[in-house]
Order: structure tokens, then C-alpha cells, then sequence
């Protein structure tokens, strides 16, 4: 057994209307469009979650649509992960009762997590990056202990 942690930065978002909570932000063309291409990407590595976990906020929500659709999964949201530090992140991806998770969520938490457990090589998560992380054990405990034994960040640009 192997788990699998896939986060993925929401896609870009739209700062045109002052007057939005930060929360109610959609995504713009850019993010509308790099959204399902790198959903497509992800679905043809293979990659199939147990369960995908979305922010609340339009934005992730929005981003995790377009994964859930590729990935042929639903999305469960999760209020806690708007906003979240890594050991938010970690804590509900090992609590899920699933081995082979997915996030969508915010930076700086998400830069942050992956940037950890890559052992400080991926210094950034860009708007609609996925960074995927692979262990070749099936205890959560591992993750953020051991380095992984694989593991691979793709980004739109």
C-alpha cells in the first residue's frame, strides 16, 4: 500500500471587484482555463484520489470542479482548509481515512507543506500548480517524517 498527497493551488483568481469578500472570489480567464487543462494532466498520470478536499472559498471550489470532473471523483469541501498552515493541511489529509488524497487550498500553506516535504525543493506553488507526493506505506505518520519516495510538481506555465 502507498499513499498519495496531490496538492494543487487554486488556479488564478479574479481581483476585479473590490466590493468581494476575499472568500467570494471567482476565477478569471486565466484560471478558467488552466483549471481543467491541468486536471486533464493530472487524470493522465493516472492518478485517481480517494478524496479530494477543497477550501470553501469560489475560487478552490471552483479548481477542485474541474479536478473532480477529469479525476471521475467528487469533492468534499472543507471550511478549515481556507487559509490553512501546513500542519492544517497535513492534519486533514492523514484524518480523511483515505491513502490516496487530494487538496486544493491556498498559499502560503501550500507552498509552504510542499516546499517541506520535498525536502526544500519546491520553494513555490504558483497559481493551478500540483504538487504530487508518493510513500510506500500506508501510515499517515510517515508523511512529513519520512522524505517520500517519489515526488513530482507540475505547473501551468
Amino acid at each position: 500500500m502507498t499513499i498519495e498527497l496531490v496538492l494543487a493551488r487554486h488556479a488564478k483568481s479574479d481581483w476585479g471587484d473590490p466590493g468581494l469578500r476575499d472568500h467570494d472570489r471567482p476565477l478569471n480567464e486565466r484560471g478558467l482555463r488552466d483549471a481543467p487543462r491541468m486536471a486533464a494532466r493530472l487524470a493522465e498520470t493516472g492518478f485517481r484520489p480517494d478524496a479530494l478536499l477543497s477550501s470553501t472559498a469560489l475560487r478552490a471550489r471552483t479548481t477542485a470542479e474541474a479536478f473532480a470532473a477529469a479525476l471521475e471523483t467528487a469533492v468534499t469541501l472543507v471550511p478549515d482548509l481556507y487559509g490553512a498552515p501546513p500542519s492544517t493541511l497535513l492534519a486533514t489529509a492523514s484524518t480523511s481515512g483515505a491513502l490516496r488524497v487530494m487538496l486544493v487550498a491556498h498559499n502560503p500553506g501550500m507552498a509552504e507543506l510542499a516546499d517541506t516535504l520535498s525536502g526544500g525543493r519546491i520553494g513555490e506553488m504558483p497559481t493551478c500548480a500540483v504538487a504530487r507526493f508518493r510513500w510506500d506505506d500506508d501510515d499517515w505518520a510517515v508523511v512529513g517524517a519520512v522524505d517520500p519516495n517519489e515526488w513530482h510538481i507540475d505547473t501551468p506555465r
